[in-house]
């Protein structure tokens, strides 16, 4: 029980202003563990037989969404300079 705490407290610590987690890499991470998830289903739905119908929008929001974090990300490192300037 005391474990579970603990790891219910370090959740919430990503939510704070000042932690170490990038919370947009985090997002963009999520987002792309979808998309191999639907790529996967759809593998497996092939050799069964099956289509998989995805709709083509929802997919392209989660590219958008994945692209958009690890690029808004990337930029921060790049255009954010050091903290100790």
């Amino acid at each position: 029980m005391k474990k579970l705490k603990h790891i219910c407290m370090k959740f919430g610590n990503i939510f704070k202003d000042n932690n170490d987690i990038n919370e947009k890499s985090v997002v963009g991470f999520a987002a792309f563990a979808v998309m191999v998830i639907f790529a996967a289903a759809d593998i497996i739905t092939g050799f069964v037989g099956k289509d998989l119908v995805i709709q083509e929008f929802i997919y392209d929001s989660f590219l958008f969404i994945t692209l958009g974090c690890f690029g808004i990300a990337e930029a921060g490192k790049i255009f954010g300079g050091k903290k100790g300037e």
